[in-house]
């Protein structure tokens, strides 16, 4: 079993910053690979960032490209998402999520999701 506790989310203004995280503990390791998505209300869950257990391989969806940043630190069991240029249509509920192998763009592919942290962004 493996355990996903997000943090950081918030209320900010457009063009603002925020950085996610997301704890891990249970049976993790080089086989995991993690997921960063968001559900904006009234909208299905969409792909953000995917990464590999050691950080040497991430994948974007192209609405956040260059301006979010995913990353891991193994010491710490964590995964982070650094939102940079933040804009009123990246407000959602945003969602870290686990798998074994290689990371997916695909929701359906994740077995393990933790409970989710809100992004507000005003414009």
């Amino acid at each position: 079993q493996v355990q996903l506790v997000e943090s950081g989310g918030g209320l900010v203004q457009a063009g603002d910053s925020l950085r996610l995280s997301c704890a891990v503990s249970g049976r993790t390791g080089s086989s995991y690979a993690m997921g960063w998505f968001r559900q904006a209300p009234g909208k299905e869950r969409e792909f953000v960032a995917g990464i590999s257990w050691s950080g040497s391989n991430t994948g974007y969806a192209d609405s956040v490209k260059g301006r979010f940043t995913i990353s891991s630190d193994t010491a710490k069991n964590t995964v982070y998402l650094q939102m940079n240029s933040l804009k009123s249509e990246d407000t959602a509920v945003y969602y870290c999520a686990a798998k074994t192998g290689y990371w997916s763009r695909a929701k359906q592919a994740y077995t393990y999701w933790g409970q989710g942290t809100q992004v507000t962004v005003s414009s």
